[in-house]
């Protein structure tokens, strides 16, 4: 607690001494700072009901691949049913902050969460009447889509009216955690509820979760200062192309956001189609799925906690990079291997790896960008994290339909380390902007 307000009272001094945003660049505090940002009720509250969600999503996740699969056989219509859920981002993402950074916030997200669970009601009651195919599935994906990419920019941008600054980054990283922890829980929960009643168990548990979640967000008591976004300074369009400019142009944000966007769609495909990979590679069902899965969970979750636990915001941008080079050569081993203990191995280190570089990634971003552009440089990298994987798994499995799942993934996995060696040459220079923002 003393702690805490010494911070505080530092970091006021800093503020009247350099006339600085209040809430602009950001240090990132030692581990813990986590329980910091977690003994604040509203932040409790908030990272319940994400972890609540998000449980709910990778429930339905691994349903609808299996449903997928279940009904073609094909490593394609999974890839299409990923594609359809996180594609969307591409158009509606950036759309989506500039709309965070005008309205409220609260309500915005409890809107995006309502159509999210009313989604998987509908999926399920299609289901339980027979009345389901492939093409209905996808319809029902994109819609899903276009909410998330309301949602998240919405919520993350909530995140400064729940804790003192001081415990910003440590909320970033709680918040990630919270997802990882629900990428265990939700496979984990998900599997045998598949195998022995179906998907329709698993949908509705999402629908529930996101009502839980909307709920949730009434008992919070947010600062109003980052729960209504500005005035409108300019059409809905000037400030969405305002947004993206200002990213594309600063000299960190940008190059870290495209070297994301881009080993994104060659490594982050693989999670997004395991059927095939757990199907044809290992020969596994349904639990299979789901262990492999709730691997790459726990792996994240750990390598999450290693992060939050470096305690400082200096060689972060390097973290960023290596996690994605480490990503690579663990992508390739799992498909180099028909041992099925092995690939749930390596799903535990490619998911700490894409971890390590996500939060990397969120934390400099969350640090550099100015307050007021804040909601809108954190939907481009929902964009990222949403569309590019898409991306991904529409490649991919359409490649392994035509080669099988081994030789796509090597050679995508090869590519992404060619662009990891380019963003060493730069890491450096993307390292004096992010890391020490003016």
């Amino acid at each position: 607690m003393r702690a805490g307000q010494h911070a505080r009272h530092r970091a006021r001094r800093a503020i009247a001494r350099t006339g600085t945003d209040p809430w602009g660049p950001l240090t990132l505090p030692a581990f813990g700072a986590l329980g910091r940002a977690l003994s604040h009720r509203d932040a409790r509250i908030f990272f319940s009901a994400s972890l609540t969600a998000w449980t709910g999503l990778w429930m339905h996740r691994i349903a609808v691949m299996w449903l997928a699969w279940e009904l073609t056989g094909s490593a394609f219509w999974v890839g299409m049913v990923a594609f359809c859920d996180l594609a969307p981002a591409v158009v509606f993402s950036p759309i989506a902050g500039a709309v965070a950074d005008r309205m409220d916030r609260v309500r915005l997200t409890m809107i995006a969460q309502g159509v999210i669970g009313a989604q998987a009601g509908c999926i399920a009651l299609l289901v339980a009447t027979g009345n389901i195919g492939i093409e209905i599935l996808l319809v029902f994906e994109v819609i899903g889509g276009i909410a998330a990419s309301f949602a998240q920019p919405a919520r993350q941008a909530l995140m400064p009216g729940l804790v003192p600054r001081a415990d910003l980054p440590a909320a970033v990283a709680a918040n990630s955690l919270a997802f990882n922890v629900a990428r265990f829980l939700g496979p984990a929960m998900a599997g045998p509820m598949i195998a022995f009643g179906g998907v329709v168990p698993a949908l509705l548990c999402n629908m529930v979760a996101y009502a839980i979640a909307s709920a949730s967000l009434l008992t919070m008591r947010v600062d109003p200062a980052h729960r209504q976004g500005h005035k409108p300074e300019a059409s809905l369009l000037a400030e969405t192309v305002e947004g993206m400019r200002y990213a594309a142009s600063h000299p960190g944000i940008g190059p870290i956001l495209i070297f994301a966007g881009i080993t994104a769609i060659l490594l982050r495909g693989v999670q997004e189609v395991l059927p095939p990979y757990v199907d044809r590679l290992f020969g596994q069902g349904a639990p299979g799925l789901a262990l492999l899965t709730a691997s790459i969970g726990v792996g994240a979750l750990v390598g999450g906690l290693w992060v939050a636990s470096r305690g400082r915001l200096e060689g972060t941008t390097r973290l960023a990079v290596v996690g994605v080079t480490l990503q690579a050569g663990v992508a390739a081993a799992f498909v180099a291997t028909g041992n099925f203990a092995f690939a749930v191995l390596c799903g535990a280190l490619y998911g700490a790896c894409a971890t390590m570089h996500g939060i990397s990634v969120q934390t400099l971003c969350q640090s550099a960008a100015l307050t007021r552009m804040r909601g809108r440089t954190l939907a481009l990298w929902g964009l990222i994290t949403r569309a590019c994987p898409a991306l991904g798994a529409l490649i991919l499995g359409t490649a392994g339909e035509l080669f099988g799942m081994r030789v796509p993934t090597v050679v995508a996995a090869a590519l992404a380390f060619l662009v990891c060696i380019w963003a060493v040459t730069r890491m450096r220079a993307w390292a004096k902007e992010l890391e020490n923002p003016q």
